[in-house]
């Protein structure tokens, strides 16, 4: 009897691995973290990050090996000061005079900006994207989306978002016997003008003529 109990025990263990591998539960890899804007000081041979209209300090450290002292190095020759638009997680330990660390996960956008942390549109914002030659902008909100192009009126539309493979999408628009399109995808994106850094690559057709740039998600949209 005892050797019967025994088998059928050896028998269930695969049963119980199993419903215990189906109760798993997947982990979000950014859960409790915080997107934050401000700007980058170098000290003491540290890069410290202070938050936008605050005095507090965290000291960087590039958990998601994002390069962000390289890119801020980069940037150290234009003027202004060195914006950056973040997402991490903050620990209130304490040490050389600094308020905290920020462990850095993902850099949304870097650039030399004297107002970044003033910009009014950012917070209900999705997605703004832009290019040059010629200059380009599209700001994208949960209302529609404003064209904004050298020597044109704006164009205000409405648009379809579709999402498509490896995090990539795509905004479309037909109104006014136009058609327009924003192509988009994860990409690492230097603008060619003032040499900020963004995380996505945009592509905007109208009408079938392609023009190339950059973009960022706004502060109502975070991937």
């Amino acid at each position: 009897m005892r050797a019967a109990r025994s088998v059928l025990f050896v028998a269930l263990l695969p049963l119980f691995a199993g419903c215990q591998m189906f109760a798993d539960k997947p982990t979000n890899a950014t859960a409790g973290m915080t997107r934050m804007q401000g700007v980058l000081k170098g000290e003491g041979g540290h890069l410290l990050f202070q938050p936008c209209q605050e005095q507090r300090r965290f000291m960087v450290n590039d958990t998601g090996n994002t390069g962000v002292l390289q890119e801020a190095s980069a940037q150290a020759s234009k003027p202004g000061t060195i914006f950056v638009d973040l997402l991490g997680s903050f620990a209130a330990n304490k040490g050389g005079g600094n308020d905290g660390q920020l462990n850095l996960h993902q850099v949304y956008r870097i650039e030399r900006a004297a107002s970044a942390c003033e910009d009014p549109n950012f917070k209900r914002l999705t997605l703004r994207a832009s290019g040059h030659t010629p200059n380009w902008d599209l700001k994208v909100s949960g209302k529609g989306m404003v064209l904004e192009r050298e020597g044109q009126q704006p164009l205000a539309l409405p648009y379809l978002e579709e999402q498509l493979p490896d995090g990539r999408f795509n905004l479309t628009s037909e109104a006014n016997d136009q058609r327009i399109e924003l192509w988009v995808a994860p990409q690492r994106c230097v603008d060619s003008v003032t040499g900020g850094v963004q995380h996505l690559t945009a592509e905007l057709r109208v009408n079938g003529q392609t023009q190339r740039g950059c973009a960022y998600y706004g502060g109502s949209r975070n991937e």
